[in-house]
């Protein structure tokens, strides 16, 4: 039974990853809202120095390799010692594998509305440079040295510029696999990312943990009781095949080095060999 929480809805559809609404029917009113949704976040006045911190990101890393750290339960599995000469991004509440792991991620990507507000303190006070949604800013997130702003928009595409807007996709794994785009690495690899749910419900709307924790690699991921977004796996399935594609059109690689997963639109290759492998 999916339970739904007043308040969240709000700001669940203001994330712009919820389901699409009439709206979606009239193009005048869609093109309307990204022109109004950019232009108020253009208003802003850190907003132009945070598309300056992303366009100085732009191809930084060419032809390098990056591991983007899902938050599967198979990610506790990893040898994270592999990590330690290879960028990498965290996700959301990677900050719970810290107390057992001395294993810290090169920067972290969080832009759903309900992690941002339930990780805001850990947010607030790390050193780790983070990519947050600009939403973040509602929870007493304030622009910090090592806080970037991502600005996101309803626009269904793959953003080779993230310095402009990306699109959410329907998981953060999607946000991050533009960051790697953006920042020039040419492989990229998915751990962790084991594409599996215990807790199901209607896809994209949101409801109250259980607190189980066996769809994440902490128990306390989402604790009882807790709001969380019930994920949209078919939705992120057609949006990691859009940025598959765009990856190889550019001579690149995305592959599934996760040690348990049902995620099949990546080919799969162990950490070990995707590490050791030649650029």
């Amino acid at each position: 039974m999916v339970v739904l929480v007043g308040d969240y809805m709000t700001q669940y559809k203001e994330s712009k990853i919820g389901t699409q609404s009439r709206e979606w029917l009239n193009p005048y009113r869609v093109g309307l809202s990204i022109v109004m949704n950019r232009l108020l976040w253009d208003l802003v006045p850190i907003s132009w120095a945070h598309r300056r911190y992303l366009s100085a990101l732009k191809n930084k890393y060419t032809n390098q390799k990056a591991v983007i750290c899902c938050n599967g339960p198979s990610l506790v599995d990893t040898d994270f010692s592999l990590l330690d000469d290879v960028y990498t991004f965290g996700l959301n509440k990677i900050n719970l594998l810290f107390e057992e792991r001395e294993f810290r991620p090169s920067s972290i990507v969080s832009v759903n509305p309900l992690v941002l507000e339930q990780n805001a303190s850990f947010f607030s006070t790390t050193d780790i440079p983070l990519f947050l949604d600009e939403a973040a800013r509602k929870f007493g997130i304030k622009s910090t040295r090592n806080i970037t702003f991502l600005h996101s928009c309803d626009h269904p595409h793959f953003a080779r510029d993230c310095s402009v807007s990306v699109f959410q996709g329907y998981t953060v794994t999607y946000v991050a696999l533009q960051l790697a785009y953006h920042m020039g690495f040419r492989k990229v690899a998915l751990i962790g990312c084991d594409h599996n749910y215990e807790e199901t419900g209607f896809p994209n709307s949101v409801g109250l943990s259980r607190g189980s924790g066996m769809s994440h690699f902490s128990k306390n991921y989402f604790e009882e009781g807790q709001p969380w977004q019930y994920p949209d796996l078919k939705s992120s399935e057609f949006y990691y095949h859009m940025a598959r594609r765009y990856f190889e059109d550019d001579g690149r690689l995305i592959v599934n080095a996760s040690l348990s997963t049902q995620l099949e639109v990546f080919p799969y290759l162990s950490l070990e060999n995707f590490l050791k492998d030649e650029q």
